[in-house]
């Protein structure tokens, strides 16, 4: 199925990965967005679950394993062409992961792939559900590292 002008939405899978205060962000090398750094992430194949499919483009994009912690959020992104017609539709599902190295390859669909801090991220140009997203695992991963504080002082 082409991805330009699809027949339905195609299930996009992206992951905020974390790594320490910085997160993995890589450069699209094709349409859409192409040049845009983003969540690195892709098409989920026929088969694969959820965890697998950002397992698999995590390791193909950045060329690092990973650990998902959790869904974060579900995404339409639907670009209309001039002539009104959809032109791309994906349904993203965003995980949390954080990542078990540092050391990354860009590969597949990634021109490059890059750590950055979150005050880096801050000032970069990105899609605003891009930045929502990441702000939303950094939340998440705060509010866990609460949780688990909370646990062990209660113990």
């Amino acid at each position: 199925m082409s991805r330009e002008y699809p027949p339905r939405p195609i299930v996009g899978i992206g992951a905020v990965v974390l790594h320490g205060a910085d997160v993995l962000l890589i450069r699209r090398g094709k349409p859409p967005r192409q040049g845009d750094w983003s969540l690195p992430g892709g098409a989920q194949k026929l088969g694969e679950t959820v965890i697998e499919a950002a397992h698999r483009e995590i390791r193909e994009e950045a060329g690092c394993d990973i650990e998902v912690l959790e869904l974060l959020d579900v995404i339409d992104s639907i670009r209309h062409d001039a002539d009104g017609r959809v032109q791309y539709h994906y349904t993203l599902v965003d995980v949390l992961a954080v990542a078990k190295s540092r050391n990354l390859r860009a590969g597949g669909d990634a021109a490059e792939a890059s750590w950055f801090g979150r005050d880096q991220v801050a000032a970069m140009d990105l899609w605003s559900e891009t930045r929502r997203m990441i702000e939303l695992g950094y939340a998440r991963r705060e509010a866990a590292q609460r949780s688990r504080k909370a646990s062990l002082i209660e113990e």
